[in-house]
């Protein structure tokens, strides 16, 4: 694979370091065939006017974020607005000191679209929009852009957007604020337009201070900043985008709070959500959220302990034996033995091109790579994708830095010792495993 060096460089170091890169991931995708297509379906049913919501359930380095990530990426090409956030003690759906508040500006301040794909798009969102209707404007008419007459005209089809949005809830502060936008923007008035992104960002913690410098007596607060994100939803369709993706990662942050009214004050937030996109009230918006088995599953303090959740969520009957990816949590299954080797090949050429280097492993030293993996006690419910890449990519580093070490050798050493079962039996029945690989 030829692959520019940065992004050969983002790919490595990350996964070296346990975290997903936000570039190049079709590079190194392997397998969630059946989840990307579940999930991009929902793509097409936002795009088409609906909404939707769903759970990415899987343990820590089963590759919940890298499947967040590789969507993003989707769906961005398909000309969707991306919104992410990661929760935290700091940022949840809902708190008495902003936290509520905080996730939403963390969601707005990472608002990405393809050409803007690293995040901070709203502004290039706003001037995008009002560049498109001028453009219009002027293929429709014989107007001049510096007459009268034209800009009366670009004014209206703006109204017109504007008004259309009036009828949601605080959807006239949402118009208001557009079109102290669409004015500075006219007059070029850069410090105004600074100002009115900083209120879309909710970044005003006071009336006042939106008052003094806006000259308007609303602030997006803590109870209500998810109307917004619908209004931003509906708004970012008229301008022209396909629809927008909210995707919040870390729930398991909520499942720590220790207070248990406070959680179900969180979980009362996504309740709402989860109706809203199911019953029709939202549209152009899908969400995803991802957490552990145990802050989704457990009924004591995750998202089952809510049971209105729970009986909305939980598997039916017929759940458990086969997957349901249309189910709105989609639990993610364990990469197959092939699906890692074929990504650790991909890593191989990588690492090999970034660093410009003949590839010195075979065949069989992956496959003896992956048999010592899981070979581990308890490798069949513990390991993760993730301990598998940062092992290998620790494996390339060693072998490019020391050539004159025999790969094999380095592979049975005392070095990885620990990584073989304690078990005869076990040993035997993994070898069984990879049997097909060495025919």
């Amino acid at each position: 694979m030829k692959i520019p060096k940065r992004i050969a460089a983002t790919l490595i170091n990350s996964l070296k370091g346990g975290v997903v890169p936000r570039i190049g991931l079709p590079y190194i995708t392997v397998g969630r065939e059946n989840e990307i297509n579940a999930l991009l379906h929902d793509v097409d049913i936002i795009a088409d006017g609906g909404a939707s919501f769903r759970f990415i359930m899987g343990k820590y380095g089963s590759g919940k974020s890298f499947l967040l990530q590789t969507i993003r990426n989707y769906v961005m090409d398909r000309n969707f607005v991306v919104c992410d956030a990661d929760l935290s003690p700091e940022r949840r759906l809902q708190g008495t000191k902003g936290q509520g508040l905080a996730t939403y500006n963390e969601l707005i301040r990472n608002i990405s679209t393809k050409t803007r794909p690293e995040g901070g798009a709203l502004t290039l969102i706003l001037d995008r929009w009002i560049n498109a209707v001028q453009t219009e404007t002027a293929a429709e008419s014989d107007l001049t852009p510096d007459s009268l007459e034209f800009e009366k005209a670009v004014e209206k089809k703006i109204y017109a957007v504007i008004n259309s949005l009036n009828e949601m809830v605080h959807g006239f502060d949402f118009s208001r604020l557009l079109t102290l936008y669409y004015r500075a923007f006219a007059e070029g008035d850069d410090e105004t337009k600074g100002k009115v992104v900083k209120w879309f960002r909710g970044e005003y913690a006071t009336k006042t201070e939106a008052k003094s410098e806006l000259g308007v007596n609303i602030i997006i607060t803590d109870e209500d900043w998810y109307e917004y994100i619908k209004l931003f939803s509906a708004f970012l369709k008229m301008a022209g985008y396909s629809g927008m993706l909210i995707l919040i990662d870390e729930l398991v942050n909520i499942y720590k709070i220790p207070n248990s009214i406070t959680r179900q004050y969180n979980y009362e937030k996504i309740l709402t959500m989860y109706n809203d996109t199911l019953q029709g009230k939202a549209k152009y918006i899908g969400i995803i959220m991802c957490g552990t088995p145990q802050c989704i599953e457990d009924t004591r303090r995750g998202v089952y302990s809510y049971e209105a959740l729970r009986s909305r969520l939980a598997e039916g009957r017929f759940g458990g034996e086969v997957s349901d990816m249309l189910a709105p949590v989609i639990k993610l299954s364990p990469l197959t033995y092939e699906e890692m080797l074929v990504l650790i090949e991909k890593l191989e050429d990588i690492h090999s091109g970034l660093f410009g280097y003949e590839n010195r492993l075979q065949q069989e030293d992956l496959i003896d790579f992956i048999k010592i993996e899981y070979s581990r006690v308890g490798a069949d419910t513990n390991i993760t994708p993730r301990e598998v890449i940062r092992d290998f990519i620790e494996l390339l580093d060693i072998t490019y830095q020391n050539p004159q070490l025999d790969v094999r050798s380095l592979l049975n050493s005392e070095k990885f010792e620990f990584a073989k079962p304690a078990l005869e039996e076990q040993a035997q029945q993994t070898a069984e495993d990879f049997a097909e690989f060495e025919i």
